[in-house]
């Protein structure tokens, strides 16, 4: 999370870069015991975008 300076400061481009990258190496790990029908529902579309991605990139790729 990003941390200001002081109240009032708005971060500048690097400092946002450096939360942002910061943010993406954080590890998540997915509950099944915790989680509710919008997280269940929202595995469910990413399984499909990435499988709608994956048969595009080998489509391509054969012609």
């Amino acid at each position: 999370m990003m941390r200001r300076v002081k109240k009032g400061r708005i971060a500048d481009k690097t400092e946002k870069m450096i939360a942002l990258q910061s943010a993406k190496a954080e590890d998540v790990e997915f509950s099944a015991l915790e989680a509710d029908a919008d997280d269940v529902e929202a595995l469910r579309r990413s399984e499909a975008a990435d499988e709608r991605q994956l048969k595009a990139m080998f489509d391509n790729h054969e012609k």
